[in-house]
């Protein structure tokens, strides 16, 4: 089992503290897994068993209380003592009918501190959100970093081999239980049920052919300025697919919701202001793109690459959007946690000098002096040049 030391230690510094901790993400990125580990934190550092609660929903031993959730408030406190401090961790919390009103319930009571994960931003875009404005605070959970995927290869790997079969396989946690013959199987049984538990059920939409076309044109556009109606058109021409554009607009922002991409603003850096179009879309994880486009998301590397930082980027705290500058765009203009802007290209390589000049365009055009920092594959040493600093991407994902 992997330790996923990022999240156990926001955790363990959030303990105890009058807030709700609710882990959210895509399913099967772990967000249980951390809970658990968390559990066992709390046991090896003096916590009783007895002073915990610990209840996973998607569990038919649990299926008495989704339509119960007064009887489910009185279950937990009935397990716990008042007079000692109390650990009640929900997981899927939201398969519970009413489940605010649970939260809210325990949320009041002296002595429990309360965790809870969900796997669809309706979590918080509910009455939940509405009902602890102020009282919680969310934690985004993110499959294998590449430095977390490490730990799961051989010690005598070689770093730039397990990079390429990180751009294939992406970083959900349950692959790596499984031998290499069913991890498509694998992903193919997370992604169907991401889509039918979170999405088309929910939604009661009946035609999956559009919307798993609507799908795969996304992860064919990672990193690519689009728009609902660009979409619509495409499909239109292309496959014959007759959709309105609010319709697409609708299928994106369940795919959203559910944490399977996530969409990405343009800044406009003459104009100091973010722009209402054209936002970009990236997949939570690549394993996805690969059981979508086959052997065709192999082939687009720079926009895998581009993917593989924003995710990263999102794990190191950063607010991130797309930059505009001129007639050129930057990859990515992002706040880091300290609240400074930083610039940053994604390039398969730029050992070519026009390729080099190219990236860099748009670092020029920006008439600030904040960092500026090009990520590409190539193999050689850190390069300064005009305050631009040039790194490979194994060296930046390594070393924070």
């Amino acid at each position: 089992m992997i330790l996923r030391q990022q999240y156990i230690e926001q955790l363990i510094a959030l303990k105890d503290t009058n807030l709700i901790k609710v882990l959210t993400g895509v399913r099967r990125c772990g967000k249980s897994t951390i809970m658990q580990m968390f559990k066992d934190y709390l046991l090896k550092n003096g916590v009783s068993e007895k002073q915990i609660v610990f209840l996973n929903f998607e569990d038919l031993d649990n299926e008495i209380w989704l339509k119960n959730y007064k009887g489910l408030y009185k279950e937990i406190i009935g397990r716990l003592d008042p007079q000692k401090k109390s650990y009640v961790f929900l997981d899927e919390i939201q398969q519970v009918e009413e489940f605010e009103r649970l939260i809210d319930g325990l949320y009041v009571k002296p002595n429990i501190d309360v965790y809870i994960t969900g796997s669809n931003a309706y979590l918080l875009s509910s009455e939940l959100g509405t009902l602890l404005t102020g009282r919680y605070i969310s934690i985004h959970v993110l499959p294998f970093s590449f430095k977390e995927f490490l730990y799961t290869q051989p010690e005598n790997a070689r770093t730039d081999l397990m990079f390429n079969k990180y751009l294939v396989t992406g970083g959900m946690p349950g692959i790596f239980e499984l031998p290499d013959f069913a991890v498509q199987n694998y992903i193919q049984e997370v992604i169907q049920n991401i889509i039918q538990k979170d999405i088309l059920v929910r939604y009661n939409w009946r035609n999956e052919d559009h919307f798993n076309k609507t799908t795969a044109f996304l992860f064919d556009s990672i990193g690519s300025v689009i728009s609902p109606k660009k979409i619509t058109n495409i499909l239109r021409t292309e496959n014959a697919i007759s959709l309105s554009h609010n319709t697409v607009g609708n299928y994106i922002n369940a795919l959203t919701e559910a944490y399977l991409f996530y969409k990405v603003k343009r800044y406009d850096l003459q104009g100091k202001a973010l722009l209402a179009t054209q936002q970009k879309y990236y997949s939570v994880d690549l394993g996805f793109k690969k059981y979508y486009l086959s052997d065709k998301a192999n082939l687009d590397l720079g926009h895998n690459l581009e993917n593989v930082v924003f995710l990263e980027l999102l794990r190191r705290g950063y607010r991130v959007n797309i930059g505009k500058a001129g007639n050129t765009e930057v990859d990515f203009v992002v706040r880091n946690p300290k609240g400074n802007m930083e610039y940053i290209q994604v390039a398969w390589t730029a050992k070519e000098k026009n390729t080099y000049e190219r990236e860099i365009k748009s670092f020029e055009l920006i008439k600030d002096f904040n960092k500026r920092t090009l990520i590409t594959s190539d193999v050689e040493p850190i390069t300064y040049f005009n305050g631009i600093k040039k790194i490979n991407i194994i060296d930046w994902l390594l070393n924070e």
